[in-house]
């Protein structure tokens, strides 16, 4: 089986495929619809073999499809058929979820992705739940409007960084997690983590984005996730050590 892992995002979308280790992207943006994002990766991936895709989207996804269109891209994501656009199996998860799967090591795992806007998603013993937290109200806006790049582009870094911080410890004192991550391509922008936080990395998307297709009951705390390549390799062991 070879996957071809899609992330989603407001600004790029990024890929990767196993056996590669250097992800692809290309630039997204307010004018992305479905059929243009579909059409982008297998230009990207032309030269790429794949027999099942997973995809991280910036948004609510309710049994393998979007129930809401994104926030910072053209509508028309709800009812397009990806599996027929891609003429193969798909599976499709939120993206700070994917994010999150690609990240767990076990127990109760908060996600926060600092990117356009704000993903969140939680882990609790293995199960995946995606959150669309940064929608909820905080202050005059919403989380998003504050931690997310519209909050970076109004405020400067300095108030910015005091946002999230606040923001990161509202959540961790609401949800009470046993792990947070921060994550996503603005967290490069911390001079330090919130209080009890680790730093995540952007290949956990894709690592991820593999899990998904994992056939083992193990729990996926055991698989090291650090890149891409070490996701592959320690789904391969897993996997081994499952069938034992």
């Amino acid at each position: 089986m070879k996957i071809l892992v899609i992330d989603v995002g407001g600004t790029h979308v990024k890929i990767l495929a196993t056996g590669e280790t250097e992800p692809r992207k290309f630039v997204s943006g307010p004018q992305m619809t479905p059929a243009r994002m579909v059409a982008g990766v297998k230009k990207l991936a032309a030269d790429w073999k794949y027999d099942r895709v997973s995809m991280g989207y910036p948004g609510p996804v309710l049994r393998n499809r979007p129930v809401a269109d994104p926030h910072n891209l053209a509508p028309g994501w709800m009812g397009f058929n990806f599996e027929k656009a891609f003429d193969c199996h798909i599976k499709i998860v939120n993206d700070a979820a994917m994010q999150a799967l690609g990240s767990y090591k076990g127990g109760k795992l908060l996600f926060l992705g600092l990117g356009t806007g704000l993903g969140t998603a939680m882990i609790a013993d293995g199960i995946m739940e995606p959150m669309e937290l940064g929608h909820l109200p905080y202050k005059k806006a919403t989380y998003e409007d504050y931690a997310g790049e519209r909050g970076l582009a109004r405020m400067g870094k300095k108030k910015w960084r005091r946002e999230v911080a606040d923001v990161a410890a509202r959540l961790i004192a609401a949800l009470e997690p046993d792990d947070v991550v921060i994550g996503g391509g603005n967290a490069r922008l911390l001079k330090e983590l919130p209080r009890g936080c680790r730093a995540g990395d952007n290949a956990n998307a894709f690592a991820g984005g593999f899990r998904l297709w994992e056939e083992t009951s193990a729990p996926v705390a055991a698989v090291a996730a650090a890149s891409p390549v070490k996701a592959v390799e320690g789904r391969k062991k897993l996997t081994k050590r499952a069938r034992k």
